[in-house]
């Protein structure tokens, strides 16, 4: 057959003629008919219906075939109007039907060969087959790894059992809801009792939960300075304190309620004792909480609170303090003193109202916390310390 794309003439009416030797006139030929690069062997013919009429050269006898002039090039072909002998001519009633078929067609683009159809193919397949085997290797190292990890002590093996961390951690909340009840006490000064029954766990997991928290948050942010610059102070200070714009902080002492043991050897546990402890808080102009003294020994005198405190090493000359009656401190610190008992003497003034009533609210932010209004159960006095300073540094985090 011939090996021109897209012809499919018989050997009816056509002749077959072998590639030329010569290698310049065979590249020559496969250029024509669009074959180059191609493999030309002994058996590859071209038909001569890709031959003009000058370039054959007819049989003489009965037994001679037709053949081609010395450098004949076939030129011939379905995209350049072939007009060889592909087929019979057509019968005279057809001949003007015939005649318009053979007008070139110039919308016609040329596919590739079958040849390259059949390479594109093949390499669509073996795509396919290499992307299958990659998703194969993938798979196979997940498992893989799902069975090291099973044979691995690690977190990641009992990351999606709730079952196996609560085994081996003994957690029997999550650390969100920890702190959630952390605040809850604090805040609303709820018994341990009522908070297990609401958590749904035992009581001795909210002490361990409360005692936790307390220690957690008491070196987290305690760890943070929250003693302001004079600019600091400044920049932030309310209308209210524009008759003393030179107070860098408020001074107040707060008293709390909790039970002890009995010093006596007395192995009954319903018998208790209170004690009161006294605090030194600081509060900026603005509101924030910028000291907080450890607590002492209820006897501590408003003045004695003030130099164990360790607040005047804070202070310098050209800073003003504001401390509420009771105050005797003029002569422990070298900085101006304002006494809120001065603010008393005008009540008829609108300004030191607004600034009485600030002031107020101020101490009053400090001291929301229900459970430091009440007495402080015997569970929680081994740490009432750290547990106080945590409430006063976490109304910074409030606004």
């Amino acid at each position: 057959h011939c090996c021109v794309p897209f012809c499919s003439a018989s050997s009816k009416c056509n002749s077959f003629h072998s590639f030329p030797t010569d290698s310049d006139l065979r590249k020559q030929w496969l250029i024509n008919i669009r074959r180059d690069p191609y493999t030309v062997t002994a058996h590859t013919k071209v038909c001569s219906g890709h031959f003009t009429s000058d370039q054959l050269i007819e049989p003489t006898s009965l037994t001679g075939g037709r053949r081609l002039v010395k450098g004949a090039v076939p030129t011939l072909f379905q995209w350049n109007i072939c007009e060889g002998k592909t087929e019979p001519p057509p019968p005279p009633q057809a001949q003007e039907w015939h005649s318009l078929q053979k007008d070139h067609n110039y919308c016609f683009i040329p596919g590739p060969p079958a040849k390259k159809r059949s390479f594109s193919s093949e390499l669509d397949k073996s795509i396919s087959a290499t992307e299958d085997q990659s998703k194969y290797v993938k798979n196979l190292r997940k498992k893989i790894w799902e069975q090291f990890i099973q044979q691995e002590f690690c977190l990641q093996r009992f990351a999606g059992s709730d079952d196996d961390i609560q085994f081996y951690t003994r957690q029997h909340l999550q650390p969100v809801d920890e702190f959630f009840l952390f605040l809850i006490f604090l805040s609303l000064g709820m018994k341990e009792r009522d908070l297990a029954i609401r958590f749904n766990t035992h009581q001795s997991i909210v002490s361990l939960v409360i005692a936790t928290w307390t220690n957690f948050l008491f070196t987290v942010l305690g760890s943070q300075c929250i003693w302001l610059t004079q600019q600091q102070v400044q920049a932030y200070l309310p209308e209210e304190f524009k008759d003393f714009p030179d107070t860098h902080v408020i001074l107040d002492c707060t008293e709390l309620r909790c039970q002890i043991p009995l010093p006596q050897m007395d192995i009954n546990p319903t018998h208790r004792s209170l004690c009161t402890m006294r605090a030194l808080v600081g509060i900026a102009p603005h509101g924030a909480v910028t000291f907080v003294s450890d607590l002492y020994r209820g006897s501590f005198s408003n003045s004695e609170l003030f130099k164990c405190s360790g607040i005047a090493e804070n202070l310098t000359e050209d800073m003003a303090v504001m401390v509420n009656k009771g105050f005797l401190i003029r002569d422990c610190c070298e900085c101006k003193v304002y006494p809120l008992s001065f603010l008393s003497k005008h009540p008829g003034d609108q300004a030191t109202a607004r600034l009485k009533m600030h002031v107020e609210q101020v101490i009053g932010r400090v001291k929301q916390n229900k459970l430091f209004h009440g007495i402080v159960s015997l569970s929680q006095a081994y740490n009432i310390n750290q547990l106080f300073v945590v409430s006063c540094l976490l109304s910074n985090y409030q606004n």
